[in-house]
């Protein structure tokens, strides 16, 4: 069996408070020392726009397994806003962990975003069941996003700034002149250096779920005001005991100078900069993300 090949689509049932439901994984490559989760961004993306591990990972002999959170488009979709709390998402990693038959002598945990909230959390709750972290293109406090998104609004043209706020002070954020402006200004500026979204990245858009991430994050791309405003776990990174990367880019949403300063609070933190990333490094800057991550889990492999 060559690593590139999937081994297993496997679905899995977790326990919630409103009953039963079924996540999907695909695993691809076999390694009974390197096996890693990768929790995709949102809340209520898909893998799919992580596939490009994929064309490195299973190459370096690494196993890795693509997951979608419960209320993603390959695994079931309650409706029910309860379910959305980030303690019941780090019990769905538990739940799937075990499920798998990853332990502490085979588990690297890589976030993205909010993959990297549900990373951080977990590693926090579970890092006695964890061999490696990996914390991808997010800050430790919502508070410091919206300071550092603000910040880099303040450089859009005046004009642009005064359109934005006709809109806002009157709640229309979903409307599609606000919608295209939010895009030119800061999407194709922050979320990728490509000219162009890449195919994976388009189908995890057209399959996203906004409902899960409106409630979490609220709807104003520029200041998280739903139920995780208040998350923060600056105090609490001292805390982090597992060999952990933190990755940062130079043009994201997430400040990468505060990325590597948290790196320093970790007592086995490193940080990987991608000079030419954005919040999606993985495509905009591939070989720099990959080889880092990649290096990361070799050296600390080769230290055992």
């Amino acid at each position: 069996l060559l690593n590139s090949e999937i081994i297993e689509v496997k679905i899995i049932s977790i326990n919630t408070s409103k009953g039963s439901f079924n996540v999907w994984t695909k695993t691809i490559g076999s390694n009974p020392k390197i096996k890693i989760l990768i929790i995709p961004g949102g809340p209520g993306l898909t893998h799919e726009y992580l596939e490009c591990f994929e064309n490195y990972f299973p190459q370096k002999g690494f196993e890795i397994i693509e997951y979608n959170q419960l209320g993603s488009y390959f695994s079931d979709q309650p409706t029910e806003e309860s379910l959305w709390t980030l303690e019941r998402f780090v019990d769905e990693v538990e739940q799937v962990r075990i499920a798998l038959n990853l332990n502490k002598d085979n588990f690297y945990l890589i976030g993205h975003s909010f993959g990297a909230v549900v990373a951080f959390q977990y590693a926090l709750k579970y890092q006695k069941n964890l061999k490696g972290l990996v914390a991808c293109n997010m800050l430790a406090s919502f508070a410091e996003y919206n300071k550092y998104i603000n910040v880099l609004r303040s450089q859009f043209p005046k004009s642009t700034i005064e359109f934005l706020e006709s809109f806002e002070s009157k709640g229309l954020f979903k409307v599609a002149e606000y919608q295209s402006l939010v895009m030119r200004e800061l999407y194709f500026k922050y979320l990728s250096k490509l000219p162009e979204f890449p195919e994976p990245f388009l189908r995890t858009i057209t399959h996203a779920n906004t409902s899960i991430s409106d409630y979490m994050l609220g709807v104003n791309p520029f200041n998280v005001t739903g139920g995780l405003i208040n998350w923060d776990i600056r105090a609490e990174l001292k805390n982090i005991r597992v060999p952990t990367l933190l990755v940062g880019s130079k043009n994201d949403t997430m400040d990468p100078e505060y990325l590597k300063w948290m790196s320093t609070q970790i007592s086995n933190g490193d940080f990987l900069y991608c000079e030419n990333g954005s919040h999606f490094p993985m495509w905009d800057d591939q070989e720099a993300f990959m080889n880092g991550i990649i290096s990361f889990i070799n050296n600390f492999e080769k230290a055992k």
